[in-house]
């Protein structure tokens, strides 16, 4: 045999059927109709054609067929708009049916309208937006994936620039990595990490003002988490553990493996601490947040700060 030291046996992106968001029902015998359209093969063909989802088979990863028609090969499913959680409608463009489509999916699953209504009938208790919202936090408030407080404004969609705007202009379609030679043609870096808005001032108020906004949110989303705690006195967060948030029994600030198991999931919510960790959980769950709309983001982060009296020293922009 040849040398396999260097091989893997993971797919790249969507087609990586070791993972998770394909694994999680194997136990079960099948994806439920809530879980079928975006983690099931063909499950986004069947709610192009039919506007809903039924339970699927256990899928290993998406195929071609998860996004390209087989009935009319090799187009894709066309999308001219897309409903999000909130009820809000969005769009790149009639003519962008193929960003679209990523957004049937990169949406999460609850939003500021899930939030609230959870408040307004005293349902109190954490509500998780999901895996990779990248749609939720491009669109901003024209979608209010993120949430929102109530008198505030917010940035809309980001635009970017010409080329650069949209889901499939900034990653690769099948494996998904950002194009960052790309960005370097203009940010003089492919470091994204490092990239800034051009008149952007200190934001977290740790005295960098020029650091990159990954490094603005990382700061104010470690404020909102010390924020949360000081506010509960006995939350703790882990990101790997569903329901992510625990009692913290032994009062050390970690969540240990004896305390993040469901049994210990968190219970003592209130409207105002749902509404932050709402926005905490979003953050973890986007890692390309500062990217995808960081003005956005930083809005909601400093909002969720200053209604749990953290935001002190820091600039809403």
């Amino acid at each position: 045999g040849g040398d396999v030291s260097m091989a893997t046996r993971s797919d790249a992106g969507h087609f990586d059927a070791s993972t998770e968001a394909w694994r999680h029902w194997d136990e079960d015998g099948e994806v439920p109709a809530s879980c079928a359209k975006c983690h099931s093969d063909d499950g986004l063909g069947q709610f192009a054609h039919e506007g809903v989802n039924t339970s699927a088979e256990i899928s290993s990863g998406m195929t071609c067929y998860t996004c390209h028609d087989h009935n009319d090969w090799p187009a894709r499913y066309a999308f001219s708009d897309v409903t999000m959680p909130s009820g809000m409608v969005v769009s790149f463009g009639e003519e962008a049916t193929d960003a679209n489509l990523c957004l049937n999916c990169h949406q999460g699953r609850s939003s500021k309208a899930t939030v609230d209504g959870m408040i307004a009938s005293e349902s109190y208790g954490f509500s998780n937006i999901h895996y990779f919202p990248a749609g939720a936090t491009l669109f901003g408030t024209d979608a209010q994936g993120w949430y929102e407080f109530d008198g505030k404004e917010y940035a809309g969609q980001f635009m970017h620039t010409t080329g650069f705007a949209t889901c499939i202009e900034c990653h690769d379609t099948h494996n998904l990595e950002p194009k960052f030679e790309a960005c370097a043609g203009c940010h003089g870096s492919d470091d994204v990490d490092s990239y800034r808005m051009a008149t952007a001032g200190d934001f977290d108020g740790d005295g960098d003002a020029d650091e990159g906004l990954a490094g603005e949110i990382e700061t104010m989303v470690e404020a909102l988490y010390a924020a949360m705690q000081a506010n509960a006195g006995d939350i703790v967060y882990e990101s790997h553990s569903y329901p992510y948030f625990f009692t913290d029994l032994n009062a050390d600030g970690v969540a240990t493996p004896d305390e993040a198991n469901y049994g210990n999931k968190y219970g003592n919510w209130t409207p105002e601490l749902m509404r932050a960790a709402f926005n905490f959980q979003a953050a973890q769950k986007d890692p390309g947040a500062y990217s995808h709309n960081g003005k956005y983001v930083i809005q909601v982060l400093y909002d969720s700060l200053d209604s749990l009296g953290a935001a002190g020293g820091m600039t809403r922009p």
